[in-house]
This record gives C-alpha cells, structure tokens and sequence, in this order.
C-alpha cells in the first residue's frame, strides 16, 4: 500500500512538473506583457529578423509610394535607408514597442472599438512614439507627442483575430503556473514522506525532471511539423519574420527544458549519494560491536 502511494504521488509530481514548465515559460515568455516585449527585443538583435524586417519595411513603403502616385521610387535606396535602421541599436527596443501594442490587443480588452466603423478598433500608439529608442534611430527631434494617439486598425469580419481574443490566458495564465508549481511541490514532499528510502525518492524525483525535458525536447520536435505546415501558407518577409520569431521561441523554452534536465541530474547523483550513506550507516549500526 504504502508503495502504491508512493508510485501515485510520483506520477502525478511529474506530470504537474509538466505542466508547470510549459505554462511557467509560456506564461514568463509570451503571456506576460513585459515578458513577451523583452522576447521581441532579444529577437530584433538577430540579424536575419533584422534583415526580414528592413525588407519588409521596403516593400511596404515602396508599394505605398507607388499607390500616392511615386512610383519612381528607389527601391535599392529605400533598402538601403531600412537595413540602416532595423541595424540601429534602437530598433530593437522599438519591436519590442510595436509587439506590445499587439500584445495589448489580443490579450487585453482596453482596444476601443471605433465608432464610425464597426470593423475597426482604435489602437494607440503613443507609447511607441515616446520610446526613448525612436528618438536615437531619428536623432534628436524636439518632437511633441500627443498621451494618446489613436489609430484605426479595421478586423474583417473574415478574420478569426479579434482584440482580448486571447484574454483568458492573461486571466488565468498566472494561477494556472503558480498552481501547478505549487501542486509539484506538495506531491514531491508526499513522494519523500511515503517512500521506504529516502535516497531512492530523491532520484526517482530526478528522472521525474529527467522524463519531462526530454519530453518537452520531443514535443517541441514534433510541434515543428504542423509549425511548418502553418508557415507554409505566408510567403516572403512575412514567413521570414515568423520563422526567425519561432526559432527564437523555441530557443528560449529549451533553455527551460534544459534546466529542467540539469535539475533532474543533479537530484539523480543526490538520490545517489544518499542511498549510498544511508546504506553504509545502516552497515555501520548493524555490525555487532567487538
């Protein structure tokens, strides 16, 4: 009975450790506003988004000159303005800007709907204006910004993107990570408190860390199937710019399964260790004294 015990608090000690690193980094990483903005910061530093992105930049400004009537203008000149900028040490800090503004508009409900059109959402950016950043890549510009500056973005109705769509992940995102960390904890004390060796619980809570990284890298390999099949369907700048954005994603969550690992090798050689002292102390008491 009492191994039985032992074996379901075991099991349910790992699979909450699952679950607490994948929403603890989703929630740190992509949830968190601040969190998701210095994600985008740190990708804006690489140089193939950079290059992306001052493609990109090109492509928009020279099609949007083309409809005002310039179509005679450089696009090797546009390029070249572009890549000078995404290059400038305050672009960086810019993205990061420009991706918490969208943050704000898929995981909270403060976007205002526009009330001359029912399919657009007012969007302000202002706080982007007034990045300390801007005024590096533009030089110093006596520049007086509005405290609010609202812009209108039109949603169709075809699209699936609504603002707050992703609310509920801001709402609950935190009590589901803390909870399940909580939850991890607890059990892992039961496992230590039900189990005949004490040596023997600590490493077998090892490979429970050991069972989840690994996990999380075959997951994260498996993912990348249906990644790809999602990228497949945008094209150009666009699907560079993703793809660098998801590289990056997935380079930060395996850093999180790679502590993990560290964790669960490190209470392994500890399990280790202390079945072995437990054993030559149970030897030690057990030898009869001459």
């Amino acid at each position: 009975m009492r191994f039985v015990a032992t074996l379901l608090a075991w099991l349910v000690t790992t699979v909450a450790l699952a679950i607490a690193v994948a929403s603890g980094w989703a929630q740190h990483t992509i949830v968190d506003r601040d969190g998701y903005a210095d994600f985008a910061a740190s990708a804006a530093r690489d140089p193939q988004l950079q290059q992306a992105m001052a493609s990109l930049l090109t492509t928009e400004i020279v099609s949007f000159a083309a409809d005002e009537g310039y179509g005679d203008l450089n696009p090797v000149l546009v390029s070249s303005v572009t890549t000078l900028y995404t290059q400038n040490a305050g672009f960086p800090g810019q993205f990061a800007q420009a991706n918490r503004i969208a943050h704000g508009f898929l995981f909270t409900d403060t976007v205002q709907r526009d009330q001359q059109s029912g399919d657009r959402w007012l969007v302000d950016i202002a706080p982007m204006l007034t990045d300390p950043s801007l005024r590096e890549s533009l030089g110093n510009l006596n520049l007086e910004v509005p405290e609010t500056l609202n812009v209108p973005v039109t949603v169709p109705e075809s699209s699936g993107l609504r603002p707050g769509q992703l609310r509920p992940l801001a709402t609950w995102g935190p009590f589901v990570s803390i909870g399940a960390a909580v939850l991890t904890a607890v059990f892992a004390l039961l496992t230590l408190a039900s189990a005949r060796s004490r040596g023997k619980a600590i490493g077998a809570l090892g490979v429970s860390a050991l069972v989840v990284g690994a996990a999380g890298w075959a997951g994260i390999e498996v993912g990348r199937t249906y990644v790809d099949d999602a990228l497949a369907k945008t094209q150009g700048d666009v699907r560079a710019l993703a793809e660098t954005m998801f590289g990056h994603a997935v380079d930060s969550l395996h850093q999180w399964l790679n502590l993990t690992l560290a964790a669960g090798a490190a209470l392994v050689l500890l399990g280790v260790f202390v079945a072995m002292f437990g054993g030559m102390r149970k030897r030690t008491v057990s030898e009869p004294v001459r």
